[in-house]
């Protein structure tokens, strides 16, 4: 299952993503964790030293490496200098799959050992102030986005993606790649307010969206974020002495957790998990490729010379059937 938390900077987005990562590694779920985030923390959070965080690898420094792999022998691409984020695979694409060994991963991703098992861990690498507001920032976050493009995945196998802050994910069609989005919502006006700009966004594109309240401290906050996003409130979690110790960098082991938070992220996963049998991979690719021919005409074009419309296979459909065959 491929999942989403997203919410305004300082939601607590970033702790609710690493809980549900240590959650899933717990009960012995494969997992491939992402760091998509402008301010890369999910390291650190994750339990890794500042050193060690800095160290892995920067997805946006591979995406020469990422581009010709995943081209594979695809006739359609000419090269791997003209793909770009939003490349569709189609024949002859090489696809990734959550619990193989594959070059990308190889360069990519560097396993995480945490108490209740262990995650591969990716990061589009650090941003910088000249990065904002142009083309590599975006080149960054791609890397993620043509991964996505490319990746199978199957039940119980789960890739968690701590994304972007705000409603920066809009500008790219990387909204739609996943099952569930989670939206991490203080119960305050500016905490709802991304949660509305996430609704009317993604309200054309069949996005699975529901709210997390965090830092919920009584009825009146429930009452409050019930009121601004209706059903769409899944749970809330409120105060935890074992997370104010992980953010202080020296977290209990996993199973000490409280109670009430592991009840909150059972459910988490419980609706992820449901989402399984809505997935249409016709749609899928088909937003696939409606944000490509997209983008192709806005930029790619111009920047690649080439034709990026022509890389669309009119007869492919991503499915979990490819992956015995491609």
């Amino acid at each position: 299952m491929k999942i989403a938390f997203v919410g305004k900077g300082g939601s607590g987005k970033t702790t609710l993503s690493t809980l549900f990562i240590r959650h899933l590694a717990a009960v012995g779920a494969p997992v491939i964790a992402i760091d998509a985030d402008i301010n890369q923390h999910l390291g650190l959070a994750l339990g890794l030293d500042e050193d060690e965080a800095a160290a892995l690898p920067a997805m946006g420094e591979q995406l020469p490496l990422i581009k010709d792999y995943l081209r594979g022998t695809n006739p359609r691409i000419a090269s791997p200098e003209t793909m770009i984020k939003t490349t569709p695979p189609g024949e002859g694409s090489r696809l990734l799959r959550v619990r193989e060994d594959n070059p990308v991963y190889e360069a990519c991703a560097r396993p995480v050992d945490l108490d209740g098992g262990a995650v591969r861990l990716m990061v589009t690498g650090p941003f910088t102030d000249a990065d904002l507001g142009v083309a590599c920032y975006h080149s960054k976050t791609g890397a993620v986005e043509l991964c996505l493009n490319h990746l199978v995945d199957g039940r119980d196998e789960y890739v968690v993606v701590d994304m972007t802050a705000g409603s920066d994910s809009f500008a790219s069609g990387m909204f739609t790649r996943f099952d569930m989005t989670f939206l991490v919502a203080e119960p305050t006006r500016k905490g709802v307010s991304v949660y509305r700009q996430y609704k009317e966004y993604a309200r054309d594109y069949g996005v699975i969206l529901r709210v997390v309240g965090n830092k919920v401290q009584g009825r009146d906050d429930i009452d409050f974020l019930r009121a601004h996003v209706g059903d769409d409130l899944l749970v809330t979690v409120g105060h935890s002495d074992w997370v104010r110790s992980m953010e202080k960098g020296r977290p209990p082991r996993f199973e000490s957790l409280e109670d009430a938070s592991r009840r909150s992220l059972r459910v988490l996963q419980a609706a992820a998990d449901a989402t399984y049998e809505l997935r249409d991979w016709e749609r899928y690719t088909r937003q696939m490729v409606h944000f490509h021919r997209k983008n192709a005409a806005s930029w790619g074009n111009e920047r690649t010379g080439a034709d990026l419309a022509a890389q669309i296979d009119p007869g492919f459909v991503l499915s979990e059937a490819l992956t015995a065959a491609v």
